[in-house]
């Protein structure tokens, strides 16, 4: 990164990026016992290094523009980013979006054998997700808005005024200091996450793709999509890589 392109950073990000260079293989894991114990009771799939890519946004970014997670499942990497605000006293404000339709789970069709249908396994995740927000982010609810992430930039873009899963009124609009993309995990679908992500997105902020790693692959053993948006957000010239920890995380450097 040349003198020029760090001129327009926040000195603390600037800082992070001295600091805390991209790394090899393997990951900083990041170990906190409350973390644990979270894990243990709030299911989720996430990859461990993530956890201190939060921490280094946490820790670095100065802005108090809202953050946001695209795709929120049951709440566990929802969560974690409320327990490292709370751990680095952050009053940014998290927004989540997610409408709990899951790939592979089309509506009015049982899972299996099971006797269970997707809709119920969609409205038993939801209800889930409810729970373990109210338990673990009890000091800083975020507001979940129940829109896929296309219908939540549409939105956020028009400013509305929309009611939360927990039935809170919000303004939605304005910049993000940081987004967590890990919605669904096909080409078209992560690409359009991140160029609306790109649009909200300040100067100096950061974005953590999910299940970015170099040849990450599918639970079906196929490459995820979203390793080739990669590609494309480093050819941009407006990103540069904070840390490979093994997911991307980048910061916007104009």
């Amino acid at each position: 990164m040349t003198t020029s392109e760090t001129s327009t950073l926040p000195a603390s990000v600037i800082e992070a990026l001295r600091h805390d260079p991209v790394k090899p293989a393997p990951p900083v894991i990041w170990n906190e016992n409350y973390l644990n114990w979270l894990q243990w009771a709030n299911p989720g799939h996430f990859h461990p290094g993530n956890l201190y890519c939060f921490e280094l946004v946490s820790r670095h970014l100065k802005s108090d523009a809202p953050w946001l997670e695209i795709g929120t499942f049951a709440g566990l990497s929802t969560n974690q980013m409320a327990h490292f605000k709370r751990k680095h006293g952050l009053k940014n404000t998290l927004f989540t979006c997610d409408k709990w339709h899951f790939e592979g789970g089309p509506h009015g069709h049982q899972i299996d054998e099971s006797g269970i249908s997707h809709d119920q396994y969609s409205k038993f995740m939801k209800e889930s997700y409810i729970r373990n927000a109210k338990f673990f982010s009890y000091d800083a609810l975020p507001h979940t808005i129940e829109l896929f992430s296309d219908e939540f930039f549409d939105a956020w873009r028009k400013g509305e005024e929309r009611e939360d899963v927990f039935g809170r009124s919000v303004k939605l609009g304005g910049p993000l200091s940081f987004s967590f993309i890990d919605g669904n995990h096909s080409y078209d679908f992560a690409k359009r996450d991140f160029e609306n992500t790109d649009e909200f997105l300040e100067v100096g902020g950061f974005v953590l793709f999910d299940d970015s790693a170099d040849g990450s692959k599918s639970p079906g053993g196929l490459d995820w999509d979203v390793c080739k948006v990669i590609d494309e957000v480093k050819a941009t010239g407006r990103y540069e890589v904070v840390i490979q920890n093994p997911n991307y995380l980048f910061v916007r450097t104009g």
